[in-house]
């Protein structure tokens, strides 16, 4: 799969694999160091043996071989990557060059009146079929992805549809492109190549290429697909002309993120990503395994099946080429306004969030400055001074100027409605506000029942549900909170205390008001009693007293029910009323937001979707930082954990949320691939937002103006600093802020050579084998040497 397709993936807790990135011929190391290189056990050819079975977990098996199709996913682009052309590959700082198995060379060879760009192969570059790649391969694919034949069911088109032409050059080695309009992205174009048995008609297309490929043109070929088994077998490929791959075969094996650990335990895959709690058991029982029993603090530990098998693994760590961000939903409520976007995106340490993730697996900790690239990368520079870094004065200061203020009046009923687009839809999603642990237990309470809406865990401890930071913890100034935590549960005032005030003294005004209260219904009750208030001496107080209780017991109850008189109520004499007429209750005064923001009778509080399914333990952990960074600053957030299949789909690209955590992939051509994801939405016919895969529906014209000149823009530098410019302006209008790089773990055996954790680099399929065995023994999984004998 290109890494225009990928895009569609960004999400969210599953993988994302490197891509192809803008090569550059800029001096000096522009983007800086890679913030984390491989971790792949890199081993020279000659240590590696020939032969043997690898085996390489998935999370499933490809819909389709066809990269350029909507259902591709990360398995596709990894058979793309082992069995078909990619004409440019990835150093360990994700920076591009010339893939010498199919190119000779590729550059620029006309400017003006166009730009005309000259591939010239590889002299032994021929398909597995043995027909040499050549010009009818690129045609082929230049017509099925240019758009205009709309029988191709394609899903993105980006930079084919700027090609006038592609024709055969002075030999058949050399194909020449020329482009109608300029385009810097050249690159991005022909990566995967696939033969004109695939592209050349929409039915080999769209159909042909879904289960098989028949001819390819790579290290590997593709072997059988076996859904029974969930394996897709790729094997040494005869015709190669490069250095021959040194296994005999790459099994890729679907095993879900979550049965990782069993299959690892089991023996049935020698390398897998894994997540945090996976490779903390694989360590651990590492951990156990080289502890001596005199060992100071050691205790003893009795190894089970699982960890026996574990400790056969060993972890590759690296930072994946894909970052995490914390969206910003400005299409309507409270983040619309720019100011509180920023000031949301103020309030938060970055830094401290990335440490949360990356510190405890012994991964740099680096906050990514860029929305287009990542360190390594020639187009890479921090611009988040744009923005500012945390400051939470400056944070309130700009929720003060949008007219946020504390101790805002609340408008009934609506206190603490849901923020930005939720504002409408109060029951969206509630059945998925729930923690695994609470599901069962509430199964028959119905959605937004109050009994299950404590968050007693607190914070950061995994306990999913429904949670809303400085409302639901009844902190917002609320003076019965105050009250109960000070023992006081039967306190219930009317009105709300003096700013400044203590307790004591509102309970003390509070107590003077009630006995003003109840004197003035004993005086109406002597009165149709003939019964005058005692005045002096010891009757005084024992009267008051009984005034008081009587008046007490009409306050608790203010007139007869069902035409019963109060116990403790005198008898009415003849000519007086049958009843008694209570005396006014005290004005019940608004309720305020107390220490939390309120405008125009309604909270800042905002909508925080999370994914609740395994793997995502350190979002939630995030986004329940984020909430308490933000309550500092008056901010409420109702944190929502949903399942993940519904996490994308009906919450994040149909904007049900106001703050969101998932992550995009890197590029390295955002001229191109980035301009969907920041462009400014547009209107359609039928009133709806054309957002294209901007999730956030911030956007400029200013920023889509320099996209469009980034990607005319044939000096590659002049190019990249128009997208710097691009990024700052992204980060100015704080409708994304990038967060950290998404650490990559992989479990591995230790004999697998030059795997693992790939970072910015792409895999060399060829090299991946097994390190040689000493003393003779045999290399590879049990597998492999089953097969090899």
């Amino acid at each position: 799969m290109s890494q225009r397709r990928r895009r569609s993936l960004a999400l969210l807790t599953s993988g994302v694999l490197a891509l192809p990135l803008l090569a550059g011929c800029g001096a000096g190391d522009e983007g800086g160091p890679a913030a984390a290189g491989p971790d792949i056990a890199a081993t020279a050819r000659d240590m590696i043996a020939d032969g043997g079975v690898l085996r390489w977990a998935v999370d499933d098996l490809p819909d389709t071989l066809n990269v350029f199709q909507a259902d591709a996913d990360a398995t596709t682009t990894r058979i793309a990557g082992a069995v078909l052309p990619q004409l440019f590959t990835l150093d360990d700082k994700g920076r591009p060059t010339a893939n010498p198995d199919f190119l000779e060379k590729a550059q620029i060879v006309e400017r003006e009146p166009k730009q005309v760009v000259v591939y010239k192969l590889h002299q032994q570059a021929v398909w597995s079929d043995g027909r040499e790649i050549g010009a009818p391969d690129f045609v082929s694919q230049w017509r099925a992805l240019s758009g205009k034949d709309s029988a191709y069911w394609t899903a993105r088109n980006a930079g084919y549809e700027r090609i006038e032409k592609i024709e055969r050059g002075r030999n058949d080695l050399e194909v020449r492109v020329t482009f109608a309009k300029p385009y810097t992205d050249w690159r991005s174009l022909f990566s995967p190549l696939y033969p004109k048995q695939v592209t050349g008609t929409p039915d080999a297309f769209n159909e042909g290429a879904r289960g098989t490929l028949k001819v390819t043109a790579g290290p590997f070929t593709l072997g059988a697909i076996d859904k029974k088994t969930g394996t897709a077998a790729l094997t040494r490929n005869p015709r190669w002309w490069g250095r021959p791959a040194k296994l005999d075969s790459l099994v890729l094996t679907a095993v879900p993120r979550a049965e990782r650990a069993k299959a690892l335990a089991a023996g049935t895959v020698d390398l897998a990503e894994v997540d945090r709690a996976t490779s903390d058991r694989i360590t651990q029982a590492r951990r156990d395994a080289t502890r001596s029993p005199g060992e100071a603090g050691a205790q003893a530990v009795e190894a089970t099946p699982e960890s026996e098998a574990l400790r056969g693994y060993t972890v590759r760590r690296s930072l994946e080429p894909a970052y995490t961000q914390l969206a910003l939903n400005g299409a309507s409520g409270p983040l619309a306004d720019e100011r509180v976007r920023r000031a949301v995106a103020r309030a938060i340490d970055r830094r401290e969030l990335a440490e949360i993730v990356l510190k405890p697996l012994g991964l740099p900790v680096r906050p990514v400055g860029s929305h287009l690239a990542l360190a390594g990368q020639r187009a890479y520079a921090d611009n988040s001074d744009a923005l500012g870094g945390q400051d939470t004065k400056a944070a309130q200061a700009l929720l003060a100027d949008a007219g946020w203020r504390r101790g805002g009046v609340l408008t009934p009923p609506e206190t603490g409605a849901k923020a930005g687009p939720e504002a409408d839809q109060q029951t969206d999603g509630q059945a998925d506000q729930q923690t695994d642990g609470q599901a069962e237990k509430q199964a028959e309470q119905p959605a937004g029942s109050q009994g299950d809406r404590r968050n007693t865990a607190g914070p950061g401890t995994g306990n999913d549900g429904l949670y809303i930071v400085g409302q639901e913890d009844q902190r917002n100034g609320d003076v019965r909170a105050a009250a109960l935590e000070r023992g006081l549960p039967g306190f219930r005032p009317a009105f709300a205390p003096a700013e400044g005030s203590t307790l004591p003294q509102v309970a003390a005004a509070y107590a003077v008001e009630q006995r003003q209260a109840l004197l003035a219904q004993a005086a109406a009750l002597a009165a149709r009693t003939g019964r005058a208030p005692a005045d002096e001496g010891a009757d005084e107080g024992a009267d008051e007293a009984a005034a008081d209780a009587d008046a007490a017991g009409d306050a608790k109850a203010p007139g007869p029910v069902g035409g019963q008189q109060p116990e403790n109520a005198p008898a009415a004499t003849s000519g007086a009323s049958a009843s008694a007429s209570p005396a006014p209750a005290p004005a019940q005064p608004p309720r305020t937001s107390g220490n939390m923001l309120a405008k125009d009778g309604k909270a800042l509080s905002l909508r925080f979707v999370l994914p609740s399914g395994p793997g995502s333990e350190s979002l939630r952990t995030v986004g329940e930082r984020i909430s308490q960074m933000l309550r500092k600053v008056g901010v409420a957030t109702e944190l929502t954990k949903v399942a993940d299949e519904s996490f994308f789909k009906d919450h994040i690209a149909s904007g049900q949320y106001d703050l969101a955590l998932y992550s995009w992939p890197a590029t390295a051509y955002p001229a191109t691939d980035a301009r969907p994801i920041f462009a400014k939405p547009e209107p359609a016919a039928d009133g709806s937002l054309l957002v294209e895969q901007n999730y956030t529906r911030v956007g400029t014209d200013h920023i889509d103006q320099l996209f469009d000149q980034a990607v005319a823009e044939l000096d590659e530098e002049a190019s990249r600093d128009l997208m710097r410019k691009a990024d700052a302006r992204i980060w100015a209008a704080a409708g994304s802020i990038p967060l950290y790089q998404r650490p990559e773990l992989v479990a591995a055996k230790p004999a697998v050579a030059n795997a693992g954790a790939f970072g910015l680099a792409t895999p060399r399929f060829q090299d991946i084998g097994w390190k040689k065995a000493p003393q003779g023994r045999e290399p590879g999984s049990t597998e492999g040497k089953e097969k090899n004998r």
